[in-house]
């Protein structure tokens, strides 16, 4: 695809209308070559902007000599597209009065459309701004652009402070909680169903595994002054070959979303003790990140922005920055529990108040 052929991005035109218009652009994880060619397009037509590309991903940063730089961020990729006939939180996206529906709405088109709209507007702004625009966000970690530039440019992701535009329904939200993912396996003897007694079933073992999760208490755990609830669950099965078979085999997949006071190797300690007597094997984990309001520049965030923070309970890349030693919080339009849904919509007026509290307070 030539230049002339990218769909164009106009961050000067109502940062709702920019949303609708990256979302029309289909960006499922792995599929974000032509929303990212798009905005490096108009990255590179910002003469105070430094531009580098990585992939599918891309930093652009204004290098103005301030003693402070922030940095916005932000993931180009979505969930694959609804399943369901007649969707609409899918692509083309579509308008409902100010209600715009389609995938990324919330998650997050509408902080991407609000990082381009800022990139254009602010040519001289008070702090120092890096821009990062990441692939791969919505699969597996290992994967993830972020990290890919944390890896190749360290220097271009230095900064005092971190905003990642997921959505927040507008308020600021500190830290987040970790993530880690484990395969419980059972095994057994295979036989024919019709002489049961011969086998041993792999999946009736799974029932022990299914009643400890099922009993188990989620905690709230308080991580400087922010309450961060867990949860731990069975999120996916497999076992068996047939349907005449007793299985031998079977796996319980179970994800543990932990307060950021643990580490992923505490985390896994805690799903051994609590299934103790079974193979369990961590597949994958991310750890969470403290919520780092004291921060000077994060205290001033949230003045500026005016509402009690909240903790983040899923987990985002605030902790990759985290990890790199930049406090970082969430702050994006769009209600988080729409993400992912069938319906997946944001108002219009979310858009514009997230873009109108940061550009108040970088201008």
């Amino acid at each position: 695809m030539t230049v002339s052929d990218l769909p164009l991005l106009d961050p000067t035109k109502d940062v709702a209308q920019l949303t609708a218009d990256i979302i029309d652009i289909d960006s499922v994880s792995g599929n974000e070559k032509v929303l990212a060619d798009a905005v490096e397009v108009l990255l590179r037509s910002c003469s105070h902007l430094e531009v580098v590309r990585d992939g599918d991903s891309l930093i652009a940063r204004t290098t103005l000599g301030r003693p402070e730089r922030v940095i916005l961020a932000g993931h180009l990729d979505t969930v694959p597209l609804p399943r369901v006939p007649g969707s609409r939180g899918t692509v083309p996206s579509s308008w409902e009065g100010e209600i715009l529906y389609g995938r990324g709405a919330t998650d997050m088109k509408g902080g991407v459309a609000v990082q381009l709209a800022l990139a254009k507007a602010l040519t001289a702004p008070s702090r120092d701004i890096t821009y990062v625009f990441y692939d791969h966000e919505e699969v597996e970690a290992a994967l993830s652009g972020l990290g890919r530039l944390a890896e190749k440019f360290p220097d271009r992701l230095q900064g005092d402070f971190a905003v990642l535009l997921e959505p927040t329904d507008g308020t600021v939200e500190g830290g987040c909680n970790g993530t880690a993912r484990f395969n419980v396996s059972t095994t057994g003897r295979a036989a024919h169903s019709a002489r049961a007694w011969m086998g041993e079933n792999a999946i009736h073992k799974l029932a022990e595994v299914l009643v400890r999760l099922r009993d188990h208490e989620p905690a709230t755990v308080t991580v400087d002054g922010l309450d961060f609830r867990e949860s731990l669950n069975a999120v996916l099965v497999s076992g068996g070959t047939a349907g005449n078979v007793i299985p031998d085999h079977a796996v319980l997949e179970v994800n543990y979303r932990f307060a950021p006071d643990k580490t992923p190797e505490q985390a896994e300690q805690y799903v051994r003790d609590l299934l103790q007597g079974f193979d369990v094997v961590r597949t994958d984990a991310a750890a969470g990140a403290r919520p780092g309001l004291n921060h000077p520049a994060a205290a001033a965030f949230v003045a500026a922005v005016g509402e009690e923070p909240k903790p983040k309970y899923g987990w985002t890349d605030v902790a990759r920055f985290s990890a790199l030693g930049i406090p970082a919080v969430n702050f994006g339009p769009g209600d988080a529990l729409l993400a992912h849904s069938d319906d997946e919509h944001v108002h219009a007026d979310a858009v514009r108040a997230c873009y109108r509290h940061l550009k108040n307070w970088l201008a």
